[in-house]
This record gives structure tokens, sequence and C-alpha cells, in this order.
């Protein structure tokens, strides 16, 4: 911590530890079940159970690690090491969430961002207290809304949070369950398809497209894309990620004989691949799962569901696979780079956000 001006270093109850000087970088590290401060010069703090830090200039951001945050910083000891937990305030929060989020947009584009900030709020304000079992709300990652501080925020990013200040989508008066992605690949998804469980009104697969019948998201460098495995690496990439059988031994991946289609969802998405493997067949069902299924060589996850797929050597032994897809992320909810075709044609954020979760009303909770 440290890096940037003075911070305060106290206990969870406000009695103060000690000030790191600004530009100085002090450590919190973990010592048997607590944590301990340590200064430049060889300073250690007693042995504590947490640590709450906060910038001595109640109007400057708090430095840690070389990053600025707004609000305070609370550091816990957690099973495999320590957490480090921003809390602040809801709105302060979407500031270094929208632009994370959405990247740098132009004013042209500021409803898409308005939209954003209304579903991140929506989403934030549903799922508190999701992790409070772990100390926090919220991870500030793609687990929950990806979160970079300061230093993600922009003046489009602050003027749409500002702009949209305490609204919120609901639908029979509660809070909505407000899932976004990145590109729709011009057809989103039903809730049920990727969440089971999830059927809402709301949550509808809908064709994204405009009156010339462009998709919306067709700007995203992700609306189309191909991936390509030879036989041996089809093989190793199966015999990395292929799941359990419930009840059986996971058979040894020597040769792939065939990899198919044989469910689709109701938008079309790919629900059920059929895997060959000799006298063995294994299906493999859900977005989830079929996505981590065939997760690239760098571990990235395949891109979406909405594919097609072509094989050589089905039968015998698969030489090569070839994927053609569509889009980006789960499909249900709010398409992000929809959201920004739809402003750069005029759209407002409240037109937006009516064609993505139809039947929902915004109101403003604060």
């Amino acid at each position: 911590m440290g890096g940037g001006g003075a911070v305060a270093v106290n206990e969870p109850d406000g009695s103060r530890i000690a000030v790191v000087p600004g530009g100085e970088r002090w450590q919190v590290t973990v010592s048997g079940a607590g944590l301990v401060v340590t200064s430049p010069s060889g300073w250690v703090s007693p042995r504590l159970e947490a640590i709450s830090l906060a910038a001595i200039d109640p109007r400057a951001p708090l430095w840690v690690d070389g990053k600025a945050y707004r609000g305070v910083g609370e550091v816990l000891r957690d099973r495999t090491g320590l957490t480090i937990v921003n809390r602040l305030g809801m709105e302060s929060y979407l500031l270094g969430v929208v632009s994370a989020e959405m990247g740098h947009r132009s004013s042209a584009e500021q409803a898409a961002l308005q939209a954003q900030a209304i579903v991140s709020r929506t989403y934030a304000l549903r799922n508190l207290r999701r992790w409070r079992a772990l100390g926090f709300d919220l991870y500030g990652t793609v687990s929950d809304q990806a979160y970079g501080g300061v230093a993600a925020e922009t003046a489009e990013g602050r003027a749409a949070v500002a702009e949209t200040r305490g609204q919120v989508l609901t639908y029979d008066g509660a809070v909505v369950e407000a899932f976004y992605f990145s590109t729709c690949g011009g057809r989103t998804a039903e809730g049920f398809e990727v969440f089971r469980g999830a059927v809402r009104p709301y949550l509808r697969s809908m064709s994204d497209v405009n009156e010339r019948g462009s998709a919306y998201c067709s700007i995203s460098p992700r609306y189309r894309w191909r991936e390509e495995w030879s036989g041996e690496a089809l093989r190793a990439t199966l015999q990395r990620n292929l799941p359990p059988v419930p009840g059986t031994v996971s058979p040894s991946i020597v040769t792939v004989t065939d990899l198919r289609v044989t469910q689709r969802s109701s938008s079309g998405r790919v629900d059920q691949v059929s895997i060959g493997l000799g006298a063995t067949e294994v299906k493999v069902d859900g977005h989830t799962r079929i996505r981590q299924l065939l997760r690239l060589p760098s571990g990235q996850l395949l891109r979406s569901t909405a594919f097609s797929m072509s094989t050589t050597g089905a039968g015998q032994a698969v030489t090569r696979l070839v994927i053609d897809g569509a889009g980006a992320g789960h499909g249900v909810g709010l398409c992000q780079w929809g959201a920004v075709g739809r402003a750069r044609a005029g759209q407002g954020y409240q037109q937006i956000l009516a064609a993505y979760f139809p039947g929902t009303r915004l109101e403003r909770r604060y």
C-alpha cells in the first residue's frame, strides 16, 4: 500500500496504528491467523485481525498497490492469505465499473454508457451481500462486474452515472436480475438457457437487428470468429477439459472419432455436444460446460455457444475441428456492443433497456 498521498492505517474500530507517508510503500503480510504491517525502515505492527486503510486527505483517493481507489480499504485475513476490500458508496463504485465494462466511448455513444450504468446499478443492488460470508458484497472481476477503481473512470462514464443516479430496472416492483455480456451475434438468449431456473419474462431471446437486417452488435470485434484444432490439439483439449461422468471411470482419450452438435437451445445456441471416443460416446450439455470443454490453448473459454462446427475424419479419427462462431458471452440480457450500436443509431438509454429487458420499468430508488 502507499505510493500516492498519505494513508492512515487503522484498526477496524478506528484506532490509529500508523500513517504511511506519501510516496512510501508499506507491506501488509500474513502472520499466523492475523496480519502485520511493515514499513520500509523495518517497523512492524502488532498482529492484527483486520486493517482499515484511508487516505488522510478525504478528497484524495486511497492508493493500494500503486492503484487509486475511492472510499476506504479493508484488509481481511482469509483461509488462503488475505483479501483487500474496497468499501464505498454505490454511485462511487459505479464510477469504476461503467467504463471498465464498456471501455472508452464517444459522446455519440453516451446512451450505451447510461444503459450500462443502470444495469450495473441494478445488478449490484440485486446482489448485495452475495459474498458476505467472505466479508464483501461483490467481486471486482467478471465473476460479478469488472471494477477498476479511479484508473478505469472516464469523463463520459462519470457523466452516465450522474445522469442516471439512483435508477434501476424493476419488474412487478422488484429489482430484476440484470445480466449482461459482450456481443450477442444478432440474437440474445433466453435466461433459462444459460442460468438454469432463471425463467424470467424479461429475459427473452430476441432478434437484435435493425430495419436493414444488420445486427446492432456487428461493430464488435467478436461479432464473428473462427477457431481451429488439429487432431492432436483436440485430443489434448478434451483430455484436459472433459468433465468426469458420474458413476464411471473417465476414459483415457486416445482417439477422437467424432464430435458433433446434438442439441440446440431455443435461440439456436449449442446446448449439447456428443464426443465419440472409440466405442464410448460422451455427451456434454449446458452453456458453461460446453464453453469450458472447448477452452482455447490460452485457457480462455470458447467465446460463446452460438456456433457451427465441422470435422475432418469423423467416424475414424478426427484430424481437424473448425468452429465458426458468433458473439461473445452468455447471451442473456444486455448486449453491450448492441447497446453501442443502438446508441449510434440514435436510441436513448430508455429505448435500449426496453429492448433488452422487455416489460421492465425504470425506477429511481434514491
